[in-house]
């Protein structure tokens, strides 16, 4: 036998040709294992993995979302986040050794979350699963996982407690778990975890836990994030030992006691957010130590005393008191801060005067001192570094001329001083500063006359004069507002004519003129104020005959003209209205009341017009009949007359047919699917007898072509052509001429003219869901199953808008009106008049950009858009959960039944709280009468279901989960509610547990 004596070169060689063998044959083998993961656990809809088949060397190392080290070749990395994967979590990946981080966020993942699956990653060291689907309770971690580093859970739907097994992973350094359905403590184990930077559980539904002590071991912690979580008793003093922390949120919650004095330990804070919860005593001195602090929100808490000066000092960007109980005066050292843009001090007892140069040396944006003490003038310099876009100060005692210096405030977007002592004149250039959206003025002294040169605040939604000393004539650049939703001059001193031009403004929603010295007609063609919901021109001088016009105005429910010199009869158009609050009383009407008005809740909205009359409507005398003759020569002039206008219409269009030249092109017909038509055919049949609705950008007509297809053809409201409609014309096509989906009304053609902008749409048969759900003798039509398979494809119409879109598109008026039924009751969600692509802006645009047009219908709005006017998906989401109401309830989002100051949101919230609150009306317990029978266990909902509906047990159940989804959609905190693609998820009801104390707010 011959033994061979291997040189070095030649055992090297050995060693490196083994090594790659085995590399090879490692490769190969992860391949395989990708390969079957992605073919047996998960769906791929849009082809994302197409590119994971086996090549020649078994290499996936260029697959998409795979990442390789080079030395040795191996996967490290699986990252599929926002690829739209589907299916139970892929567990196998993890058979893959040398994996080190899966990344799956954004995806539709779902199922449940087993210890025993995940345990197969107990070697990963970054794991990120955020934004899926995943349900029941979190997994089980063992000390096996003391590699993991980074553990993402964030966005599903976990449930149960958060476990005290996290306190395992002793190498994490990221722990989000935000936004979930998770209950009981917080586990003192995590006082284990001394890696941590940052550790995030907001948006939970713990059960009153404490923050415990063992917090302050985590003496890295850089970021503290657990707002809306439920946390209640006190803030540890072991907080000042997080000497690392720069962003401190605990936020919405319940904690009580003061702030420790420790906090001052917190050397390296930069953000302090301790709003809404119960918290007293004064602010700690040491805060005033904090050097790098730059946002403190210590807002709607019980806090008392004065502002330290040492904290004013702090070179602070952002300072929030609100809703507290400070007092005495705001200290002059808050001027001197160079670095201070936003301030905050709103519901407290703070008086005196403010600090004279405040503003003068920083670059001041966001100011609010509402509903203090505050006197004297306001200060001149608060928009020194022209960067001021939100001024707030009502309910105060301010005094003086408002500041001229203002004027130059170009920035300026938001400015409400109501309920002061202003006086004088308000500045002529303040009127017209360009960016101005809201304006608010309500209850000062201010004198004076509205100038000109308000026409140049073209972005002008909201114009609020009420209660002061203005005077002279409404000016006609009024009218050049058009944008304006809200106009209220009420209880002032104007006087002259009403501006006929007034009817240009077609987006208003509210108008009220009323307590001054107004003369004139009401215009009569106001049938172009198809959002207007209340007209108020009570307690003038006003003339003339009421424009029947008046009675097709589409949302109207509220009408006052009492109190004027209005003659003639009431016309029977009004009976067409469907009127919260109506009064004609105190003119000079006559003639017969219509019969739609002789109901006893309309008697004192006509008294004080003596000549009025009724056959059989008390108070009314009754009316006296015409004299025979007299009908008889009536009934003969009116023949004659029209006979004598038919015979001259004929002779001239005859003439023009004649020597007319050729009739010009009507409009440039576009079509998007096969049909054949002319614009004349869409054209002509336009009439009023063909009028099925109107809305924020046209009327609807019913059309049938030649070809025997009924279509719904839209002509927009601006016939001349004009900038604003254009915009609204190629939103329309740009957004639907590229939309397939079975939930979303299909446009068929569009027709474009100097005279005419038309678009077609496939025809409805069974209207608005609004129409079907609030006409009396439509809504049996529905029940339970019909609405929640509504509810259901509405959403899915939704969901394709907002994730499958691109870019993605944000419908801006979600409602029940714009949910149009076929045949079948299924849904289409229609009318992208608002509808536009979210779009990115620069720097210092954003601001502005989303405010040159409101967006949605009153009840529909989102809260936050009343002070932001911004607008993206969760305002989308926030609008169909008020649809959801509306169709458990059967109730308009603002029925009059609900009280004052209520919308459907706020009185199902109420009486869910009051509800939940009884222990026997607890709807998940059966009780028992005497007899041992059991009773109604669903009494609490049927307070809020709508009672036209018969329902089933399982009716019941499926109503208390889609109670919960419209919660979830409607919460106050937009963060808190789900993604459109989640409210599809959700609505199949399938058996999750939803947690209703969550989505009160």
């Amino acid at each position: 036998m011959t033994y061979l004596n291997p040189t070095l070169p030649q055992l090297l060689f050995f060693i490196s040709s083994s090594w790659v063998i085995l590399t090879a044959a490692s490769l190969a083998g992860d391949t395989d294992i990708l390969i079957r993961v992605k073919n047996a656990q998960l769906e791929d809809p849009n082809g994302a993995l197409d590119d994971w088949v086996p090549n020649k060397d078994r290499n996936p190392c260029n697959w998409t979302g795979i990442t390789c080290d080079l030395k040795p070749l191996a996967v490290v990395s699986v990252n599929l986040s926002a690829t739209g994967i589907r299916g139970g979590f892929p567990s196998g990946f993890c058979r893959v050794r040398s994996l080190r981080n899966l990344i799956l966020s954004n995806n539709e993942i779902n199922g449940t979350l087993s210890s025993q699956a995940l345990l197969l990653c107990s070697h990963l060291q970054y794991l990120d699963l955020n934004n899926n689907l995943l349900v029941g309770p979190l997994p089980e971690f063992s000390p096996e996982f003391s590699s993991l580093q980074y553990l993402d859970l964030s966005a599903n739907s976990f449930s149960g407690n958060v476990s005290e097994s996290l306190g395992f992973l002793s190498s994490l350094s990221v722990l989000l778990l935000s936004s979930n359905y998770l209950t009981g403590q917080i586990p003192w184990s995590l006082g284990n975890l001394t890696e941590l930077i940052t550790l995030g559980i907001g948006y939970v539904t713990l059960n009153q836990s404490s923050l415990p002590p063992e917090i302050g071991k985590l003496t890295k912690l850089q970021t503290l994030f657990m707002p809306s979580c439920g946390l209640s008793g006190s803030i540890p003093e072991t907080i000042g030992n997080l000497v690392q922390l720069k962003i401190f949120d605990l936020s919405e919650n319940q904690l009580y006691g003061k702030i420790p004095e420790t906090i001052g330990g917190m050397k390296n804070i930069e953000q302090i957010e301790l709003y809404s919860n119960r918290l007293t005593g004064e602010l700690p001195v040491s805060l005033g130590s904090l050097s790098y602090l730059s946002n403190l929100d210590v807002s709607q808490n019980s806090l008392t005393g004065k502002l330290p000066k040492e904290v004013a000092a702090l070179g602070l960007v952002s300072l929030n008191l609100n809703d507290n109980f400070f007092q005495g005066e705001v200290p002059e050292s808050l001027a001197s801060n160079k670095y201070l843009q936003q301030l905050k001090i709103f519901n407290n007892s703070f008086s005196g005067n403010l600090p004279e140069n405040l503003g003068r040396n920083s670059d001041l944006q966001e100011i609010d001192f509402s509903t203090n003490k505050f006197t004297g003038e306001l200060p001149k310099h608060l928009c020194y570094s022209k960067k001021l876009w939100s001024l707030v100060a009502f309910s105060n005692k301010f005094s003086g001329n408002f500041p001229t210096t203002l004027s130059e405030c170009t920035t300026l977007t938001y400015l409400r001083i109501e309920d002061n002592e202003f006086s004088g004149d308000f500045p002529a250039r303040v009127w017209g500063l360009p960016k101005l959206y809201f304006l608010k003025l309500n209850h000062n002294r201010f004198e004076g006359s509205v100038s000109s040169s308000i026409s140049g605040a073209n972005n002008l939604t909201t114009l609020l004069l009420t209660g002061n000393k203005f005077s002279g004539q409404l000016p006609a650049a009024i009218c050049k507002l058009s944008q304006l939703v809200s106009l209220s001059v009420d209880n002032n001193q104007f006087s002259g004519d009403l501006p006929l031009c007034i009817t240009e403004l077609r987006k208003l929603q509210k108008l009220v003129m009323a307590e001054n010295m107004l003369t004139g007609k009401i215009p009569s063609s106001v049938h172009s104020w198809t959002e207007l919901v209340e007209l108020n021109l009570s307690k003038n001088q006003i003339s003339g005959e009421i424009p029947p016009e008046i009675g097709i105005l589409p949302v109207l429910n509220y009408l006052d003209l009492s109190d004027n010199l209005l003659s003639g009869e009431i016309p029977t158009e009004l009976t067409k209205l469907r009127l919260n609050e109506f009064s004609l009383s105190n003119n000079k009407l006559h003639g017969k009341v219509p019969s739609g008005l002789t109901q006893p809740q309309y008697i004192a909205g006509l008294t004080g017009n003596p000549d009025l009359c009724s056959p059989n409507f008390a108070p009314f005398p009754p009316c006296s009949r015409p004299k025979p003759a007299t009908l008889y020569v009536v009934i003969i002039l009116s023949i004659c007359a029209a006979l004598l206008i038919g015979s001259l219409l004929w002779y001239v269009r005859k003439k023009s047919d004649l020597f007319g030249p050729k009739p010009k092109r009507l409009c440039k017909l576009t079509t998007f699917q096969r049909m054949g038509l002319n614009e004349e055919e869409v054209i002509v049949p336009l009439t009023e007898d063909k009028l099925i609705g109107s809305g924020g950008s046209g009327r609807v007509y019913k059309v049938k072509l030649k070809t025997g297809e009924t279509v719904a053809v839209k002509k927009l409201w601006n016939v001349e052509k004009k900038e604003d409609t254009d915009k609204i014309f190629e939103s329309e096509i740009e957004t639907l001429g590229r939309i397939r989906h079975g939930n979303i009304v299909k446009l068929l053609f569009s027709c474009s003219g100097e005279d005419n902008r038309i678009l077609g749409y496939e025809y409805m048969e069974n209207g608005s869901l609004g129409d079907v759900l609030h006409e009396e003798k439509c809504a049996s039509l529905l029940d339970w199953p019909q609405r929640l398979t509504i509810a259901q494809g509405a959403a899915q119409g939704l969901a394709y808008l907002h994730h499958d879109c691109d870019p993605a598109i944000v419908h801006r008026d979600v409602k029940s009106n714009n949910i149009l039924l076929d045949g079948e009751f299924r849904p289409r969600v229609a009318d992208f008049g608002l509808a536009k692509s979210l779009q990115r802006h620069v720097a210092g645009e954003e601001a502005y950009g989303a405010m040159s047009r409101v967006a949605g219908s009153y009840g529909y709005i989102a809260p936050e858009y009343a002070y932001t006017l911004k607008v993206n998906e969760k305002s989308d989401v926030y609008s169909f959960g008020v649809v959801l109401l509306e169709l458990i309830t059967g109730k308009r989002p603002n029925d009059s039944s609900f009280g004052d100051n209520k919308d459907i949101v706020k009185w199902v919230t109420d009486v869910t709280l009051s509800l939940s609150s009884s222990p026997q009306e607890d709807p998940t317990k059966r009780s028992h009468d005497d007899s041992g029978s059991s009773t109604n266990p669903w009494k609490f909902l049927d307070q809020l279901v709508d009672p036209r509906m018969d329902l089933t047990t399982s009716d019941y159940e499926e109503i208390e989960k889609v109670l919960d989804v419209a919660l979830m959609c409607t919460s106050r905190i937009p963060l808190s509610r789900p993604s459109m693609r989640k409210v599809v998820e959700l609505l199949k009801l399938k058996d999750q547990k939803l947690a209703r104390s969550k989505t009160i707010n």
